[in-house]
């Protein structure tokens, strides 16, 4: 099945759970999709595309409909949780995590928020505003060692002790026993001892075929056969860590060696359910800043996301992840531009493909903020504007076809009146919602407009 068929259909069944629940508690009263806002919650580190995609399942789904796209909110994990981790008291943090302690609210307080996920791990840094809004400081980063690949080191584990193809004929032969360990492993390892986990009979049947059971596991260190499971110390438990634990503390390490002044480390998502995950953490950086965790940390995400979707302006501004601009051309100079960039028409000399900035990467964007630019057609007769859009991580950019310059996308605003020649103005308008950015070309003079989410989905 194709991805967006899957997530689509689990959007759904979501859906239509909410709907029959809230149908069974509303004495009678008949709700539809349309009556309420829907929040989907996304990494922060995922890109433009990735949000698109989860925009289009939703739309398929039928959370929303085209043109009601405002009834979908993007929020983003760790802004959401950050969100409401602002609210809690000092009682709503684990208490071995130094939970008598609870976030500053005063104004110039900034914290990183570490989102530890199943997929990734999502970091940001937010700063308190007056009025208590927030802004972020430091664009997300992030990378995917989480929570999933501790469950990949475990069953990687498993398969070299279960050699010569044993494992790989159990986990073909018996998927859903695979899983029910790994399951099991989920829980098991939220603690920092050792842990047991059952083997099935099937398993036992299959390492038969070489040898008992308990024979794979003699010469394996911190590891050993106990009445049907195996049991793993908590020293070997740690060992599945290393690389996710690594990668986190690499992470908040290049952020704490910039110009900030950190006083809090807030980590949330389920991974930090993990006891071996927030005493490394804590031991790591005890010394820079207080670590916090609340309680039920992946709830917090979901309470976050639900207050985001009804006041967006709690995150007052962002980072962008990008340059942003659109293609131009202009006089051609022969001092600054590349001669194969020289095109003539009936009103003169130009340059095309001149990339102009829209907005540059790590600029600070205000949530809904609006950018304006007017533009002017390049010949007085023309009577229809064409708008190419490019984003690159690059902070200065000459030409639309340089290298690490990606297009993504286009649209054309008609121009019927020439009466004012190229003296006609094309207002161009980039609009920074949510969490996404539309643009709208306007022709000043008959009020014809055209508007695009801009194309992140590059398949």
């Amino acid at each position: 099945m194709t991805a967006l068929k899957v997530f689509t259909e689990t959007l759904r069944f979501l859906k239509d759970d909410a709907l029959q629940t809230i149908a069974k508690n509303t004495e009678g009263r008949k709700f539809t999709v349309s009556d309420f806002t829907w929040v989907l919650t996304v990494p922060a580190i995922w890109d433009h595309s990735a949000k698109q995609f989860m925009r289009e399942a939703a739309t398929q789904a039928g959370l929303v409909t085209k043109g009601n796209n405002h009834k979908l909110v993007m929020a983003l994990e760790p802004e959401a949780a950050s969100v409401f981790c602002k609210r809690l008291p000092s009682d709503g943090f684990i208490a071995a995590n130094r939970g008598e302690d609870r976030l500053d609210q005063s104004p110039g307080t900034q914290y990183i928020i570490v989102d530890c996920g199943g997929g990734t791990i999502d970091i940001t840094v937010h700063e308190v505003l007056e009025g208590g809004a927030l802004k972020e400081l430091h664009k997300a980063s992030g990378n995917n060692l989480g929570g999933q690949n501790v469950d990949r080191k475990f069953k990687e584990f498993l398969r070299e002790i279960f050699c010569d193809g044993i494992w790989d004929e159990y986990e073909q032969n018996y998927p859903s026993e695979v899983q029910r360990m790994m399951n099991d492993f989920t829980v098991f390892k939220k603690k920092d001892k050792d842990i047991e986990i059952t083997c099935s009979l099937n398993l036992g049947k299959v390492a038969q075929k070489k040898q008992d059971i308990e024979h794979f596991l003699e010469k394996v260190q911190g590891v050993s056969y106990n009445e049907g499971s195996i049991r793993i110390s908590k020293q070997k438990l740690r060992s599945f860590f290393e690389d996710s634990l690594w990668g986190i503390t690499k992470s908040l390490r290049q952020i704490l060696s910039k110009d900030f002044k950190i006083e809090y480390i807030l980590l949330v998502g389920g991974f930090a359910e993990s006891e071996i995950l927030r005493r490394h953490i804590t031991e790591e950086f005890i010394d820079n800043c207080k670590v916090l965790c609340p309680f039920r940390p992946q709830e917090v995400i979901l309470k976050g996301a639900v207050e985001f979707g009804r006041k967006p302006h709690l995150v007052a501004s962002r980072k962008s992840a990008f340059t942003y601009g659109v293609g131009v051309a202009e006089r051609f100079n022969e001092s600054k531009h590349k001669a194969e960039k020289k095109f003539t028409n009936k009103e003169g000399t130009f340059c095309h493909d001149i990339f102009m900035t829209l907005v540059k990467a790590d600029e600070d964007v205000g949530w809904n903020e609006t950018r304006r630019h007017i533009l002017n057609p390049l010949e007085s007769d023309q009577t229809r504007v064409n708008f190419t859009f490019y984003q690159t991580k690059k902070q200065n950019v000459m030409y639309v076809d340089e290298g690490g310059v990606e297009k993504i996308g286009s649209f054309v605003v008609q121009s019927p009146n020439i009466t004012h020649g190229k003296k006609r103005e094309i207002e161009l308008q980039i609009k920074f919602g949510f969490t996404e950015m539309t643009a709208t070309g306007t022709d000043k003079d008959t009020g014809l407009k055209q508007t695009i989410e801009l194309d992140f989905m590059r398949i």
